[in-house]
């Protein structure tokens, strides 16, 4: 062995306890550390040929790179829809690489199990029934390319074509509807073959909406003269965290053949209060879900969850032939389910923190955020040179300039703010105007913490 492999296994609880008291100082200063660093990061050092083992590089990435790390994890960073990290979570996060399990598939660990146990939790938690199977992926992105993967393999059993074997192009053209879809459907559609193109966005509700006209829809499927489709979904856009009629567009399926596919990145956890589980009435229906766990769950990236009700055709999309591996028969493995063949423990880190705090913690944390949100709603309201694009339906604020909004002069506005150290928004674009949101999910965040946002946004404004 290797004498500085064979030195830090010699002293691994000591290397571990340095560790561990890096990552506290670290994880409790961050409600003071700068939300953003905009400055450049030092030069790329030449890769080295003699190691300084784990301290040394520990002690390294003290001084080089940690000051430059955003604070992502905190409760200011109000970019995209970004969570942080549970104290339970980082718990199972630490274990899952101590254990470093493969989770393809369930021979000689129990660690399979866990994932399936979790995934059955989170299908309650979102009011899924058990005709819903699932697995852990990294994100959003690649739960939404799952869904989407068995829509189309349901789409060639309409036609009578195994896609998996005879490609897309058996297919010929697909149909996929959804009034405000997000940008990782289209990027989805182009993996798997079916085209950016094919995506056809469907009117929305007047009046500022971002829900599909279900009318519109029905008005769209219609004009398909019976070819199947892809509906995609929204429950809870982007933009101002809208939703879809999921109901009315589930009974839509009686009549016309599609696929239901709904986007729950972070909207989906409106089902875990009473004040807001009507937003996701219908979620049931759908025949697959996409919800992000890096998000409102908040566990560490990277890990989303996906649900199907065709977990027959799940395998016959992700199936691995190989004589090691087995065919799937029974519940199959994992690795028979999702594009990874090598599959880190995900779950872990959920299962954690869903036995630490419950479902009634991670409601609390979800009220919190929509509370917050409201307070940063009320307060941009009453701002002289700011104005809201949108009522704050859930934990999103979307706003802009009152006068001359400029993608120039919002970016201006941003980086303000982010230089201020103090938060961190990110721009949009919504209704054709340039504008700012303040995403709200991380479980450290507080109502002083939106004084402070506020504060920041009143230092930037243009005088």
């Amino acid at each position: 062995m290797h004498r500085d492999l064979a030195d830090d296994l010699s002293r691994l609880p000591e290397l571990l306890r340095s560790a561990r008291d890096f990552a506290v100082r670290e994880m409790t200063g961050l409600a003071e550390r700068p939300v953003v660093r905009l400055d450049a990061p030092p030069s790329r050092a030449a890769l080295p040929d003699d190691g300084a083992g784990s301290e040394g590089a520990l002690a390294r990435f003290a001084e080089h790179w940690a000051p430059g790390f955003s604070g992502s994890a905190g409760p200011r960073y109000l970019g995209f829809v970004t969570g942080g990290a549970t104290p339970a979570s980082v718990a199972g996060d630490w274990l899952t690489a101590a254990y470093d399990q493969n989770v393809s598939g369930s021979g000689g660990s129990w660690a399979a199990a866990l994932e399936r146990e979790t995934v059955a939790w989170l299908r309650e938690l979102f009011g899924l029934g058990e005709e819903h199977s699932g697995a852990f992926v990294t994100g959003a992105t690649v739960s939404t390319t799952v869904g989407l993967a068995v829509a189309r393999e349901w789409l060639g059993e309409q036609l009578g074509v195994d896609v998996s074997r005879e490609g897309a192009a058996a297919l010929g053209a697909v149909d996929v509807l959804s009034g405000s879809p997000h940008s990782s459907v289209a990027k989805a559609l182009s993996v798997l073959g079916i085209g950016r193109d094919r995506l056809r966005q469907v009117p929305v509700l007047p009046g500022g909406r971002e829900a599909v006209d279900v009318v519109a829809l029905e008005s769209a499927l219609a004009a398909l003269d019976g070819r199947a489709a892809i509906v995609v979904a929204n429950a809870g856009t982007v933009n101002t965290v809208d939703f879809d009629d999921l109901r009315a567009i589930a009974a839509l399926k009686e009549r016309y053949g599609f696929w239901l596919h709904v986007d729950a990145a972070f909207g989906g956890f409106a089902a875990l209060s009473p004040a807001y589980a009507h937003l996701v009435d219908g979620l049931d229906t759908a025949d697959s879900v996409c919800v992000d766990l890096h998000k409102w769950l908040n566990v560490p990236y990277d890990a989303a969850v996906q649900f199907t009700r065709r977990r027959d055709l799940q395998v016959r999309v992700f199936h691995n032939a190989s004589p090691y591996l087995g065919l799937p028969t029974g519940e199959p493995d994992f690795v028979h389910l999702t594009p990874e063949n090598s599959r880190r423990l995900r779950a872990l880190p959920a299962w954690f923190s869903l036995v630490a705090y419950g479902r009634a913690g991670h409601r609390e944390i979800v009220e919190r955020s929509v509370d917050l949100a409201v307070r940063l709603g009320e307060g941009v309201a009453a701002l002289d040179g700011l104005r809201l694009l949108a009522p704050v339906r859930l934990n999103v604020v979307c706003f802009t300039l009152a006068d001359d909004p400029t993608p120039a002069r919002l970016g201006a506005l941003a980086d303000a703010v982010a230089a201020s150290g103090e938060a961190f928004l990110t721009p949009t674009v919504y209704g054709g105007v340039p504008a700012l949101r303040a995403a709200f999910s991380n479980w450290r965040t507080s109502r002083a913490d939106v004084e402070r946002v506020l504060g920041a946004l009143t230092s930037a404004l243009p005088g």
